[in-house]
């Protein structure tokens, strides 16, 4: 990789505590000997990594990052407060934790939330990258050579934590790169809810690398959600993955409404017998955005079961790719699992290709794999219309309803209202354009 500024050097002089320095170099020198991926690759297939050129960003430095400082840094703000009441809350700007706050009880009952590069290396240190690390990438790799810090979240054994934890992440550098990352680690009989809602400044110029961690132990729940509204010049490269142990459960919804060219890598491995997984997602682009989705449900061991749904909506001369794969392994019998994923194309223009996978290894499973894309049918407008309904309200009817079973379906009730308006707005957008 040549021809840009995220060396060695750069990740080094991001300082930080030993431990974290030294990883960021070994990944650094990971980097170098790399290739960037192109979409003759399968995984980049229909993706615009072509279009990446790492000569138009640079990575922060240190004194752009400043110190990290948990007492005085503002927090919270209308992002926040939609989500409702919550039990703690972190403030990331630029990939660095600058405020966090965790209710009392919660600090009694041995609950840690804290930023990654402040946090203990007792704490941390054997769990940053212990799920990531099993899916790497090139991306993966450049996160890891310039990450400076990140969201904790430990949860330790038997601890119910009723309210949401809120990560509230911003961009805006304009030609920065930035490295959020967020650890989300889960011990046995734990159940936690955390919500991440990410947002960049407009027409900014900025790309967004970010990982995902979620350690599930054994019947542990987390529940995830993650609402990304980025600018439009901003561009996303996102892992996020989960391990589950036995009879544990995942619950993850994704909302995508954002950005430039925003991939989202969703992957869950289910190690442990009876782990249960299920992935909602919601995106819709306009203009000229690009949404696109890979998907993997892994499973390690029997008696698990996945569900996923992903549906989506693109306009104007927008563009969407989902692509999912179902892997059952050998030993994994008497698996369940499904696999969803439905697009409405609005306009002439636009487009989405879904592309379902199945890789099945046991010979006693239940699986099954959908996919659909098309425009709004023609039956129900006419139906709604023949009603008095207006053409344009019809039109947003028919697409908030077609989302509805998934923003029924949200960890986190209070995010519909807010969600179903952004996207009321966006279709809304249609018909002022057409006007």
């Amino acid at each position: 990789m040549k021809n840009h500024l995220f060396t060695a050097d750069a990740a080094s002089a991001l300082g930080g505590p030993d431990w974290l320095v030294a990883r960021r170099l070994a990944a650094a020198e990971q980097l170098a000997t790399l290739a960037w991926p192109t979409d003759s690759e399968e995984v980049w297939r229909y993706s615009r990594v072509n279009q990446f050129d790492p000569a138009r960003y640079r990575p922060m430095t240190a004194e752009e990052l400043g110190d990290p400082d948990a007492e005085t840094a503002p927090g919270g703000g209308v992002l926040a407060a939609e989500a409702g009441e919550r039990a703690a809350l972190i403030v990331v700007r630029d990939g660095r934790v600058v405020h966090h706050e965790l209710d009392a009880d919660l600090v009694a009952q041995g609950v840690t939330v804290c930023g990654i590069e402040t946090c203990s290396a007792d704490a941390i240190e054997s769990h940053l990258g212990s799920v990531a690390g099993a899916s790497p990438d090139a991306f993966t790799v450049l996160h890891d050579a310039f990450l400076a810090g990140g969201g904790f979240v430990h949860v330790p054994r038997g601890v119910v934590v009723k309210r949401p934890i809120v990560v509230l992440h911003w961009a805006e550098g304009d030609g920065l790169a930035s490295f959020p990352h967020t650890l989300v680690v889960a011990e046995e009989g734990s159940e936690v809810t955390v919500l991440e809602r990410h947002a960049s400044a407009p027409h900014v110029s900025h790309l967004v690398n970010s990982v995902v961690e979620l350690s599930v132990g054994d019947n542990a729940h987390v529940r995830h959600v993650s609402v990304q509204e980025y600018g439009d010049q901003t561009w996303s490269i996102a892992l996020q993955r989960a391990h589950l142990g036995r009879d544990a459960r995942l619950s993850s919804s994704a909302v995508a409404l954002g950005g430039d060219y925003a991939r989202l890598r969703t992957e869950s491995r289910l190690d442990g017998q009876g782990a249960e997984s299920d992935l909602l997602a919601v995106y819709f682009g306009d203009g000229n955005q690009m949404h696109d989705f890979r998907t993997f449900q892994d499973h390690v061991a029997p008696r698990t079961r996945s569900d996923l749904l992903f549906k989506g909506a693109v306009e104007d001369t927008a563009r969407s790719v989902y692509s999912g794969m179902i892997r059952i392994r050998p030993d994994a019998q008497k698996v369940e699992a499904t696999q969803s994923n439905r697009n409405l194309v609005l306009t002439e223009g636009a487009g989405a290709e879904s592309i379902p996978n199945l890789e099945i290894e046991a010979d006693d499973v239940r699986c099954s794999h959908a996919s659909t894309v098309g425009p709004i049918d023609d039956d129900q407008l006419y139906y709604l219309e023949s009603r008095g309904v207006k053409p344009e309200d019809a039109e947003r009817l028919i697409v908030l309803g077609f989302f509805e079973d998934v923003f029924a379906r949200l960890p986190v009730p209070e995010l519909a209202t807010p969600l179903r308006r952004a996207v009321h707005e966006k279709v809304g957008h249609l018909h002022e354009d057409r006007s």
